[in-house]
């Protein structure tokens, strides 16, 4: 436990960064999402907040690009929470050496929290406790943040983080029912792409604040503005604000979703169709398996076949 000198926490949301450009995007994503990372960093040194990761700082857990680990070996110092999401992690639940994220860890850039692993101290004269529970881990059902202390004066805050389906209106993937959780303040949980409302059970508040990016294309995200939560810690109390991320329109980020369909005008609109995707291509192949499921039944069975194998190799899906 430190008397810290924060005045409060800055939650950063999934940012996914990857060297590829991801979806419609159109802009240069591995560099966007970077910037928006930095500048989130540098709110948080600005205003005295101790910055946390929601999980899915990485969108592929390996291989990412040299530049970028070197870069964010640049941008990540001093103290910075997280836990880890589904895509830190290579199909086994759990962060191995081979993860990317592992290089942070062990260069001392990211402290990872769990249930084992807790982030305590004083912010403005109050004690508050950090904990986690990354992608599959438990999240607890009872908690006592007086054993943290040897001699608290004043009410602990607690806050815990998750990376998990959390059942929340506005995402129909949720299985984890939000409950009361004794001895826990806030959760707040990442691995949901966008802002939902708050869900208050008894004393646990649910907190789902949405990703720092739109990711890909949907009329979900072009709704939500990319932020960070911050949270204002008082000695009796705590004040929860949402701070904007400097960002493009919707339209400046992303391609239209689907080219014209071009099956009632033969093949070499199809081929113009396609010369189209070409253009504005992007590395997941965005848009192309949209454009064959309307055009390719014009063609024999089999260059139908040959033609979703080609699709197949070049998205590498």
């Amino acid at each position: 436990m430190t008397e810290s000198n924060y005045t409060g926490l800055l939650l950063i949301g999934d940012p996914h960064l990857e060297g590829r450009q991801p979806g419609f995007r159109k802009d240069d994503y591995p560099n966007v999402i970077l910037d928006k990372l930095d500048w989130s960093l540098k709110y948080a040194r600005t205003n005295s907040l101790l910055p946390i990761i929601l999980g899915d700082l990485f969108d592929k857990p390996r291989d990412n690009p040299t530049w970028m680990i070197g870069r964010l070996f640049e941008m990540m110092t001093g103290e910075i929470l997280g836990i880890y999401g589904n895509h830190d992690v290579h199909y086994q639940p759990e962060l191995t050496e081979h993860d990317s994220l592992s290089l942070l860890v062990k260069a001392g850039c990211l402290m990872m929290l769990s249930a084992d692993q807790l982030w305590t101290g004083i912010i403005n004269e109050r004690p508050v406790v950090i904990g986690g529970s990354s992608y599959r881990q438990a999240i607890p059902k009872r908690f006592d943040p007086a054993s943290c202390f040897a001699k608290t004066d004043g009410t602990p805050f607690t806050i815990w983080l998750t990376h998990h389906d959390i059942l929340i209106p506005g995402y129909d993937e949720g299985q984890i029912k939000p409950v009361e959780i004794e001895g826990i303040d806030l959760i707040v949980n990442g691995h949901i792409h966008r802002r939902l409302e708050t869900i208050q059970k008894g004393t646990t508040a649910w907190h789902t604040p949405g990703n720092i990016s739109r990711r890909s294309r949907s009329d979900a995200t072009k709704t939500h503005v990319p932020s960070v939560m911050r949270i204002d810690v008082e000695k009796e109390s705590s004040e929860i604000s949402y701070i904007e991320i400097p960002h493009a329109s919707f339209d400046d980020v992303f391609h239209d979703a689907v080219i014209e369909t071009a099956e009632k005008v033969g093949s070499s609109a199809f081929v113009a169709g396609l010369s189209e995707l070409q253009s504005r291509r992007t590395s997941s192949g965005a848009g192309l398996k949209e454009f064959l499921k309307k055009n390719v039944d014009q063609f024999e069975p089999k260059v139908i076949e040959e033609i979703w194998k080609l699709a197949e190799e070049v998205t590498n899906e």
